[in-house]
């Protein structure tokens, strides 16, 4: 459980335990890495190319077809009580990826866009997969996302397949599209399509969590259903395994494949501007 309202310490515990055990497993390899590295390095392996190969993006923001969409805002990901934040916490402090998500909250409420958020759950019954790809087996195994059931709310409220506190106030509105859960990584195990679909929006803003699995399929699977996808690059992040950087893969892919890729900073303006 998050304990940033002070709730079930016990069960603070247990996630901690989680937490700390995916620590013990990944620290040399994280550390090899991580973020602080890039930045004594003299260019940063982030930093877009001084010479780029590929053409320049000409995505136009038109409010008037345009959703921010907003992949797994969730505990486990986000907030250092969450199962994953062993491995994934630098890069979600590297590249400010929480205030950002806000800040793209904020923005898209101001100016009375659709906003949805793509959750990722699972209940007891995704428990008895017969096979799993590599990190479905990790987040399994270490109860990443659990709920009790789709009609069971017991023990969700500050657990780690809740969102963020502060982007409740957001998600809460009663305006924003909280999609049926994608239970792999993409929307195409979800409603997101046919919501945005049903409120005439073929231009997404795309945030959250994390880079190189979820926002990555996320992206892929709207591409391909004729959306226009821009990324918002600092509003994402992404584990750092012994495997490799997963905010460095789904960075070189955001650039080979959307039709934008732009800094919250950016999208926020592009935001205001267009409003």
């Amino acid at each position: 459980m998050c304990n940033c309202d002070n709730q079930d310490h016990g069960k603070i515990s247990r996630r901690a335990a989680l937490r700390g055990g995916i620590a013990a497993t990944t620290a040399a390899a994280a550390a090899a890495i991580t973020p602080q590295t890039a930045s004594a390095q003299e260019t940063s392996p982030y930093a877009p190319p001084a010479e780029p190969a590929l053409p320049p993006s000409t995505m136009k923001l038109d409010l008037s077809r345009a959703a921010l969409v907003v992949t797994d805002p969730q505990i486990d990901f986000l907030h250092p009580d969450g199962v994953t934040w062993g491995v994934i916490g630098a890069s979600v402090t590297e590249h400010n990826t929480v205030e950002n998500i806000e800040s793209l909250f904020k923005a898209a409420k101001a100016a009375d866009i659709p906003v949805a958020v793509s959750p990722h759950y699972y209940y007891p019954t995704d428990h008895g997969w017969k096979f799993e790809g590599a990190l479905e087996k990790l987040m399994h195994k270490i109860g990443m996302f659990d709920r009790k059931g789709p009609t069971n709310l017991d023990g969700f409220e500050g657990s780690g397949a809740d969102f963020m506190p502060q982007y409740k106030k957001y998600i809460h509105d009663g305006k924003t599209i909280v999609t049926s859960p994608h239970k792999v990584y993409g929307n195409d195990t979800n409603d997101l399509t046919l919501q945005l679909r049903k409120r005439g929006v073929d231009q997404v803003i795309l945030a959250g969590m994390s880079a190189n699995l979820c926002t990555e399929s996320h992206m892929r699977e709207l591409l391909e259903n004729g959306f226009e996808v821009a990324v918002v690059r600092d509003a994402t992040a992404a584990a750092m395994l012994p495997e490799g950087d997963g905010y460095l893969a789904a960075l070189i892919n955001f650039r080979y494949m959307a039709n934008a890729v732009w800094s919250t900073e950016e999208t926020v303006e592009l935001i205001n501007a267009a409003g």
